[in-house]
């Protein structure tokens, strides 16, 4: 089934739930082995067992707000999690509550109305959600423990879209969000591997109010006529400015090309820690 994000882009359903199959069971492959008490330098004061348990217990939480089909914010977040007593069986226990997970997503219609904190008001937004907590906490696991990492540049860019539609909605648990504000500035990420050799740009504006993502576009082969309007520009690949968006990569790095003010960019970045 395809379905339609909250800005547009069109996405099988289905690839969701076999992409957090396979993300999870990499970041238990990862994890497993490993001295649990490894610290994970993307989040500072988490060891690798803190990263573990808390990939495990957000994606039993999000299936249980799938199944219950939620139509307000839940007032506890209580859940049994079966965790086992030894951090080092944490991995394990991760795998073993793919079947679950992949079997709500399987039996949920992703057009359910539900609540979500983000822009999307449907089943799929949990989905999505999912996905890319485990996929970047899997780059997490991966960089603890010295590994190099890789991402398919069609589920980064989907990554990209996706943090940016929700980020305005983010407050609740990323305060500096709602202080982001500027003076009708512009900023472009541009994707610069797209499939089919051609790019994508997310533009937000900055404005006293707050700040907003406008109409996506696609640059084609002319990117400079996509970024004519933009005071700052971001250009790289889609698993990069999936990255730089969470905080794991800087816009410095030589990923990037970058343009403009980056004075904009240091706003951004100071305010939409995720």
């Amino acid at each position: 089934m395809e379905t339609t994000n909250g800005a547009g882009h069109p996405l099988p359903y289905d690839s969701y739930r076999e992409a957090i199959e396979r993300e999870t069971l990499r970041f238990a492959g990862i994890a497993g082995g490993v001295d649990p008490e490894t610290a994970v330098p993307s989040c500072p004061d988490w060891t690798l067992a803190d990263l573990t348990r808390h990939v495990g217990a957000l994606q039993r939480w999000f299936s249980a707000l799938l199944t219950r089909l939620v139509q307000e914010p839940p007032r506890s977040r209580d859940l049994e999690l079966g965790l086992p007593e030894g951090a080092q069986e944490y991995p394990d226990w991760v795998a073993a509550g793919v079947p679950a997970v992949a079997a709500v997503l399987r039996d949920t219609d992703p057009l359910a109305a539900m609540w979500a904190w983000g822009e999307d008001q449907h089943a799929r937004f949990w989905a999505r959600r999912m996905l890319f907590e485990t996929l970047v906490h899997r780059v997490d696991a991966e960089r603890a423990v010295g590994r190099d990492s890789d991402i398919d540049p069609v589920l980064a860019a989907d990554g990209v879209d996706e943090f940016l539609v929700n980020l305005p909605h983010a407050g609740l648990f990323a305060p500096a969000v709602t202080k982001l504000h500027g003076s009708g500035e512009t900023i472009a990420f541009q994707c610069s591997d797209h499939p089919g050799g051609t790019g994508e740009e997310w533009r937000v504006r900055l404005d006293p109010e707050g700040f907003r993502l406008l109409p996506r576009t696609d640059t084609g082969t002319d990117p400079d006529a996509a970024t004519s309007a933009a005071q700052s520009v971001v250009r790289g690949p889609a698993a990069d400015l999936l990255l730089l968006l969470y905080g794991r990569r800087a816009y410095q790095d030589d990923a990037f090309e970058v343009s403009g003010d980056t004075a904009v960019l240091d706003v951004w970045f100071a305010h939409t820690a995720f």
